[in-house]
C-alpha cells in the first residue's frame, strides 16, 4: 500500500519512519537544525510550492529522505489508518 503526499507523491507505507506536524514540531531548535541539514546535505524533497504543513520522514532506496508535504500531519496519519482498517 502506498501513501500519497501531495501532488504526484506516493510512498510505500512500509517505508514511513515517521509523519511530523511542522507547525508544532519547529518550536523545537533540535527539529529546527535536524531539518536545514537534511536540506544542506540533499535529504529534503519539497513536494509543491506551497507552505509545507508537514513533514514525512521515510527510507527510499535504502536512504533517508524527508518529504516536505503540504497535507497536515493529521490527514496523513489518518490514511495511514483507513488502509489498515481496509485490509
Amino acid at each position: 500500500m502506498f501513501l500519497h503526499l501531495g501532488e504526484n507523491v506516493v510512498v510505500p507505507i512500509k517505508d514511513i519512519i515517521g509523519i511530523f506536524d511542522i507547525e508544532t514540531t519547529m518550536y523545537s531548535s533540535d527539529t529546527s537544525q535536524f531539518l536545514r541539514m537534511a536540506e544542506e546535505d540533499g535529504f529534503v524533497e519539497r513536494i509543491t510550492k506551497d507552505h509545507p504543513k508537514s513533514f514525512v520522514i521515510a527510507e527510499v532506496d535504502k536512504k533517508s529522505k524527508i518529504f516536505l508535504s503540504p497535507i497536515s500531519s493529521s490527514t496523513l496519519s489518518k490514511r495511514t489508518e483507513s488502509i489498515y482498517v481496509e485490509l
